[in-house]
């Protein structure tokens, strides 16, 4: 039998209150772009909505470190959504499968609140806005 504890199957937090998944990366190699992440994020879709998260505009920045560690800042629709605990691990996953990158780290925030002024003129025609 292993020692394994709760904490070990828990999403890594950082000192901000990052979600994190992955090791740091500390070694350079071929950078990745925020376009090559945006692309991963058009493909993860809102499980209530069914409409990818980028158009959404659930997301609020994203930046890359010289040694290819993501952070991402994101919210929710509705700070009482569902999947709250669950979602910004599902989309640090999502995005540590492109090739080469290190640690993902997701800051979920609810300022600014999320509104429908937020999302692509796509989201807002496939919604009916």
């Amino acid at each position: 039998m292993d020692d394994k504890t709760l904490s070990d199957f828990m999403p890594k937090v950082n000192s901000e209150g990052d979600i994190s998944f992955g090791d740091v990366s500390t070694s350079e190699s071929v950078n990745l772009t925020n376009d090559k992440i945006i692309e991963v994020l058009t493909k993860i879709k809102d499980p209530e909505l069914d409409i990818n998260i980028y158009d959404l505009g659930l997301i609020y920045d994203l930046s890359i470190d010289k040694f290819n560690n993501i952070r991402i800042i994101m919210t929710l629709t509705t700070v009482n959504c569902p999947v709250a605990d669950s979602f910004p691990l599902d989309v640090a996953k999502k995005v540590h499968e492109l090739p080469n990158t290190g640690q993902v780290s997701i800051n979920l925030t609810f300022q600014p609140p999320w509104n429908k002024d937020m999302m692509s003129e796509d989201a807002k025609l496939v919604l009916g806005f």
